[in-house]
């Protein structure tokens, strides 16, 4: 008899204060939809119906865009906040392209492609160049940015199933 077995992607970063719950993903009837846990919320997130999904929640690369502008949006109002500055609200909008790589003229790389992800974020409020510019800069800084610009090591393993409920 086979043991039934499923991924569970779990985890935590390693040393990083409260910020992070565990988060766990599980499929479900419909094709590709999943369900996601994020200690008190469940949401779901599926691929369009053009390539066989339920269109039933973002997909997983827009999950990972608003990840990273919910992340720079925050973390602005955070810091103008700590700061008393007058925002009152941010924007950011986060796209995903390929674009060809930039290899310096005396190089010998191969020209190839890397993924590119593009924020434009835009601030209301009274504030001045100065301020902008350092919230742009903070904006930048944050904690979900940081991690996909670092080398980022993954580690998947397979675990035995639940016991069904």
């Amino acid at each position: 008899m086979h043991e039934k077995t499923s991924m569970l992607i779990s985890g935590q970063p390693q040393g990083s204060g409260n910020y992070a719950r565990n988060v766990s993903v599980k499929s479900g009837p419909l094709r590709y939809a999943q369900t996601i846990s994020a200690g008190p919320h469940v949401f779901r997130s599926d691929e369009a119906s053009d390539v066989g999904g339920n269109d039933a929640g973002p997909n997983a690369h827009e999950l990972l865009l608003a990840s990273l502008g919910a992340c720079a949006n925050i973390t602005v109002q955070m810091y103008a906040q700590r700061h008393q500055w007058p925002l009152q609200g941010v924007q950011a909008a986060v796209s995903y392209a390929r674009v060809l790589a930039e290899n310096p003229p005396d190089s010998d790389a191969k020209i190839g492609m890397i993924d590119q992800l593009q924020v434009e974020i835009s601030f209301v409020g009274d504030l001045s160049e100065e301020q902008q510019a350092r919230l742009l800069e903070i904006a930048g800084r944050c904690p979900v940015h940081r991690m996909l610009v670092s080398q980022v090591q993954i580690q998947t393993r397979l675990v035995p199933s639940p016991s069904p409920e």
